[in-house]
């Protein structure tokens, strides 16, 4: 058995991924899963009272070696996938799904829980959370049910680890095997640095010339920059066709009838465990609560988009006819078009500022913000990680180790699309305690040539810092337990620290410091500085529309009895909201990751824009002092919010920081809707 999986070797407590071969992952996972098996027997079977220490404590730690061994092998098999590690994903999940019934609905567990609960009123804060989440957690899990709605409620979870595994890998093999080639005579309006990244995506796959493939940091500036209309269509019906077969339907990528069985059975589940729907099970730990809450928090936001995408959708219809096109305008227009408007109205090019945001500044000015508010100090260092381009940091504040950072910012045809935080490790002081090794994971358009610096588009860079808001929020954890470590929050909370970390990238303090030309190293001039964060809200209408689109769909998916078409349901939705045709959901269904490839986002896609409604006054909180940086207001952000994980319930985090609520408002100036 290889040991690294387990008991990691490498520098600062790194697992040594250049000694871990494929073939160790399936023994490993063996191991490991009979190891927590009998360590959950045996507090399951223990015949002392249950105590804290010997119930909820225990299960704690009960789970070590096989979240361990776990945490390397789903990072692998999202950074660096391959035909081995999707067929040993295939036989997990519904290994792990069985084993997650049996001890989740264990009642041997669920009394024992439920004895210590009933007492928790005389422990420390975090032990009775931690308590009462557990006996949340057992009940949810259907550890009340007996008889046949038990082995049902099994059966469910062991179907839905085979079908979420199945959507994920469908959208995965679209987006890997999709290649546009793009003829030489036929690259009108393609910027320098665009057809540098096509060439680069090109050679990676062993052709000449320059490709379009479905990684967003590569087809997103194509739509934005081609000028050839039926290129640009052909590229966006293949990105808007992933999880289809790329649109053939009935294929063995076409993810609707998956969508269909999950929908049935989640809706199934919820009833098992007395909600009226999938929405009331979901949200009734979240901070909004109800499906009617999020309802009304995102018509609030609809209308005010929806009347601006419109105005720009007659500016950009006008554009078309200027350029001699009659018909309407199309959704494989809308980006090129705005992108043109946005340079007129705004006299700004985004090429232009291209040179002054490469990875390296972008990363520099994350870590110099991360610095002067909680005065982090990162020491790069070399680590065998999965891919030669991956880096790591030390993390330290005032000479103690706080923490590993690990970034993995190119895309790659092995790697899933879009971007994300994730753990190796999580914060906890058992024992001797333990440090946090967190992911960050994008997929930025890699340099086409070794050495070369990489450029990030500004969508790129704000992509850069959400995550590394998420990492921040595992870093400066300082609880007990690791159940309630770092984002281990409600849902609908856990974007708060990504999305507030976002806007000191749009300080000018920040881009004057940092953005700085590539050759020359001069700083970005301050009228074109000031044009791109004008810029930036040129859009809103279009990138609100597209989102909230997406929520209300999931949201509608969950709620009442579960569609048999999903596809005339999503329609439905739409039609009913008057949903402009030219601007489609930003996750149609078939590739919609976030609510299908899992329960995470499941009728919570709406959290998003829950926690901008926060993520605006929080820094609100920063500016009312007049210092972006203020120590006072960073140290109470640390104290009550970054800190505590989920130690407390998210609203009484929140009101610890801000003494309270936030409405609508903020939000809708901050995106220019007001």
């Amino acid at each position: 058995m290889n040991p690294e999986l387990t008991r990691w070797t490498g520098p600062e407590g790194l697992p040594r991924f250049d000694r871990i071969a494929d073939s160790d992952l399936a023994p490993a996972f063996d191991r490991e899963l009979v190891a927590a098996e009998a360590a959950m027997e045996a507090i399951a079977a223990n015949a002392e009272p249950p105590t804290f220490a010997n119930t909820v404590a225990a299960l704690e730690t009960a789970e070590d070696g096989l979240n361990r061994m776990l945490s390397i092998f789903y990072t692998l098999a999202s950074v660096d996938s391959n035909p081995a590690r999707e067929a040993l994903q295939r036989d997990f999940a519904p290994r792990l799904a069985a084993y997650g019934s049996r001890t989740g609905m264990d009642p041997r567990l669920y009394a024992r829980v439920k004895a210590v609960a009933a007492t928790a009123d005389t422990l420390p804060p975090e032990d009775r959370r931690i308590t009462e989440l557990a006996l949340r957690g057992l009940t949810r899990s259907g550890a009340g049910l007996d008889g046949a709605a038990r082995d049902r409620m099994a059966d469910i979870r062991a179907r839905m680890a085979v079908l979420t595994t199945q959507f994920s890998q469908n959208v995965l093999a679209d987006e890997r095997d999709y290649v546009l080639p793009v003829p030489n005579d036929r690259l009108a309006g393609l910027p320098d640095w665009l057809l540098r990244s096509m060439r680069a995506a090109a050679k990676e796959r062993g052709m000449t010339g320059q490709v379009v493939t479905l990684s967003r940091s590569l087809i997103v500036p194509f739509l934005e920059h081609a000028e050839d209309r039926a290129l640009r269509e052909v590229a966006f019906r293949a990105w808007t066709a992933r999880g289809t077969g790329h649109g053939a339907g009935g294929g063995a990528t076409d993810n609707l009838p998956l969508v269909t069985e999950i929908l049935a059975l989640r809706n199934e589940r919820a009833r098992l465990l007395g909600y009226a729907d999938f929405a009331a099970y979901k949200l009734e730990p979240e901070m909004a609560g109800t499906a009617d809450r999020v309802a009304d928090l995102l018509g609030q936001v609809w209308e005010p988009a929806r009347a601006r995408a419109a105005s720009d959708q007659a500016k950009l219809t006008a554009m078309l006819r200027d350029d001699g096109v009659n018909g309407v305008l199309e959704p494989w227009d809308w980006r090129h078009y705005s992108e043109r408007l946005r340079r007129r109205e705004h006299d700004f090019d985004a090429d232009q500022v291209k040179p002054y945001l490469t990875l390296d500044a972008m990363l520099a000015a994350m870590l110099d913000v991360a610095h002067r508010l909680f005065r982090l100090e990162f020491q790069p260092f070399d680590a065998p990680l999965w891919a030669p381009e991956a880096r790591a940091w030390r993390i330290a504040r005032d000479g103690r180790p706080m923490a590993v950072f690990v970034g993995d910012y190119f895309a790659r045809p092995s790697k899933r699309s879009g971007a994300w935080c994730s753990s190796l490790q999580v914060q906890h002081k058992i024992g001797a305690g333990q440090r946090p090794i967190v992911v960050n994971v994008c997929n930025f358009t890699p340099p086409e040539e070794a050495g070369a610096p990489a450029f990030l588009s500004w969508d790129d860079a704000r992509t850069l810092f959400h995550e590394f808001g998420h990492a921040l929020h595992h870093i400066l954890s300082n609880v007990t337990w690791p159940s309630i470590s770092g984002t281990s929050v409600a849902q609908d909370f856990v974007e708060l620290p990504s999305q507030l970390y976002e806007h000191w990238l749009e300080q000018p303090a920040v881009l004057d410091a940092h953005a700085r030309h590539h050759r020359t190293g001069e700083p970005l001039p301050a009228p074109l500085r000031d044009r791109l964060l004008a810029a930036g809200r040129a859009n809103a209408g279009f990138s609100t529309v597209e989102y909230l689109e997406s929520a209300l769909v999931d949201l509608a998916f969950h709620r009442g009895d579960p569609p048999a078409d999903p596809m005339a349901e999503q329609a439905r939705v739409l039609a009913g909201l008057e949903a402009p045709a030219v601007i489609p959901m930003r996750h149609a269904t078939p590739h919609f990751s976030h609510v299908f490839a899992g329960d995470s986002y499941a009728a919570g896609y709406y959290s998003y824009m829950w926690s901008e409604v926060m993520d605006a006054d929080a820094f609100a909180a920063f500016a009312e002092t007049g210092d972006i940086f203020d120590p006072a207001t960073a140290r109470r952000l640390e104290e009550t919010i970054l800190s505590r994980g989920g130690s407390a319930p998210a609203d009484r985090l929140w009101l610890a920081f801000r003494d309270r609520m936030p409405g609508v408002d903020a939000l809708l100036r901050g995106r220019g809707l007001a």
